[in-house]
């Protein structure tokens, strides 16, 4: 994590608001590839809480970093705080770029489908492929026209897709009408994605030609214990506090990534389970189930559960 200044705030709808990091100093911050995400650490109180955020300014300018966040009045609060504290001036810790959904330059053609904030992702990646000359299609789609926050940002050219006024994306006809070589990228809410992916394998696309990102708040739930069999330690997770958090709260040792449950970094094993864990990872193959959690996102219910920490 480094300190980094935000400089600028700036809505961009009613509910989506673009924010600018840049060094205290003016040096220069590492350059990028688009599908990039940085960790936000935003201390609310006594509360650490940390955000995994896409990039969405030019990949190849380092002179500060972009994101854009979506107010979310009944999430766990970190969206509350960069909309309602965070304030220019205020200087942050901001991790590194991680990329997780980066493409695949190989491809003969990119298809990105975004839904509502999931278009951030492709903010940069339309960089990235203009200046490579890339072949590309975009199509965004939201509920109301007020959503399409990004559309001011994106080149001529985006297909916009406005469910209330009639105009619905035909992933059938979409997707049956790419060449061969064309990988398919979706950033958008866990049903969408599914649907979409879902289309595609149905019309035979390639498993690896497919890509998909979303970044998922750890679901709230009713409190649950966990030993911790190397620790020795047994805590208490609070019906609003990932499993991850409750370790690092404790001081106990738990690598993370992304915080949400796509990059495998904090997968743990399950060394005893006397209930059911709620798995909302995108990680773990359905084999792997009984015998690994991903703390980052994942509950439980039961008496006890012990994992290898």
């Amino acid at each position: 994590m480094q300190p980094l200044k935000l400089t600028a705030k700036e809505a961009l709808s009613p509910r989506i608001t673009r924010f600018r990091f840049e060094h205290p100093e003016g040096a220069r911050l590492p350059l990028f590839s688009g599908g990039a995400h940085v960790m936000v650490e935003m201390q609310d109180g006594d509360i650490l809480r940390r955000n995994a955020y896409s990039l969405i300014s030019d990949p190849e300018d380092g002179s500060g970093y972009e994101i854009a966040v979506q107010r979310e009045d009944q999430g766990r609060g970190g969206s509350l705080f960069m909309h309602e504290q965070a304030q220019p001036g205020m200087v942050m810790n901001i991790g590194n770029p991680v990329n997780l959904f980066g493409l695949n330059l190989m491809a003969r053609k990119h298809l990105l489908i975004a839904g509502g904030v999931g278009i951030t992702p492709f903010l940069a990646q339309i960089r990235e492929l203009t200046r490579l000359g890339a072949a590309y299609e975009l199509h965004y789609a939201v509920r109301e026209r007020d959503e399409l926050a990004a559309l001011p940002l994106l080149p001529e050219g985006v297909h916009a897709h406005v469910s209330a006024e009639g105009s619905r994306l035909d992933l059938d006809a979409l997707l049956s009408s790419q060449p061969l070589g064309t990988h398919l990228y979706v950033c958008a809410s866990d049903r969408m994605i599914t649907t979409v992916l879902d289309s595609a394998a149905s019309l035979g696309w390639p498993r690896d030609a497919l890509h998909s990102e979303e970044f998922l708040a750890p679901a709230p739930g009713e409190p649950f214990e966990v030993h911790c069999a190397r620790s020795h330690r047994t805590l208490t997770v609070g019906a609003h506090e990932s499993l991850l958090e409750a370790l690092e709260n404790a001081g106990i040792d738990a690598p993370w990534l992304c915080r949400g449950g796509a990059c495998g970094q904090c997968e743990t094993d399950v060394v005893a389970c006397d209930g059911t864990i709620d798995h909302h990872d995108h990680w773990l193959e359905p084999e792997e189930r009984d015998r690994k959690i991903m703390p980052c996102v994942s509950r439980f219910r039961g008496k006890l559960l012990t994992i290898d920490r």
